[in-house]
């Protein structure tokens, strides 16, 4: 049994091997089709439960920044995404997002940290750039590789008195040691593409730092502990 999941576990690895625009070697299990249609049923749904803001003028101010970033994505991404759209959510998150299939979700929270048009394009370029480095791929890639480790060490473990605390520990190993170390380095990609996008755009690049200035300002006291966060 151990030998056939190390067997099954290698092949899977092997088949699955890509590289990230930075040149960064990735785990991609997934068809891009079917995660781009993941991302437009998650929008859809979200659409739903979210309110839509009815501010025409920072509607339209969100798309004109988004537009302008959005068309500055190289060529060669563009055959993954149709058509890029935006919708601006009424809520206080301080927060965006960017989904495959090209919807790109902001919350009117953000402007609490967002103060001007450079600011705004530095997030919408990071989250953008996300989609385009297939990371929402990858973290999927990574999730369905440790369900399978995990599931050959439940079968390794099954009759052992040290099944449960043995799993447990698995599963805050694989948290810490496995997906959110691959986060920070999603994160620093993203920041890294997201700024070419914004600066080809047009966009102020050193707005980034003001704009964490900002965010840091807005969210102090309510971050996740340091060690346990994509955003350290």
């Amino acid at each position: 049994m151990k030998r056939w999941w190390l067997g099954g576990l290698a092949l899977l690895l092997v088949a699955a091997c890509a590289t990230s625009p930075t040149g960064r070697k990735q785990l991609i299990l997934f068809g891009d089709g079917e995660v781009a249609q993941l991302g437009l049923n998650s929008f859809d749904e979200l659409k739903k439960q979210e309110k839509i803001s009815t501010d025409k003028k920072l509607t339209r101010y969100v798309q004109c920044v988004s537009d302008a970033i959005v068309q500055e994505i190289p060529a060669s991404y563009k055959t993954s995404v149709a058509d890029w759209q935006v919708v601006l959510f009424d809520s206080n998150d301080v927060n965006a997002f960017a989904l495959p299939g090209g919807r790109i979700g902001v919350y009117t929270g953000l402007f609490k940290a967002a103060k001007n048009q450079d600011q705004l394009a530095a997030v919408l370029g990071h989250e953008v750039a996300h989609v385009l480095a297939r990371h929402s791929n990858e973290r999927l890639s990574q999730s369905q590789l440790a369900n399978v480790g995990m599931a050959a060490a439940d079968s390794a473990l099954a009759d052992s008195e040290m099944r449960q605390p043995a799993m447990a520990a698995l599963g805050l190993g694989t948290q810490v040691g496995v997906l959110l170390p691959y986060g920070r380095v999603q994160e620093s990609e993203a920041d890294i593409l997201g700024l070419q996008l914004m600066a080809s755009a047009g966009f102020k690049p050193e707005q980034a730092v003001e704009l964490w200035h900002n965010m840091a300002a807005v969210t102090k006291g309510k971050a996740p502990p340091e060690f346990l966060s994509t955003h350290p």
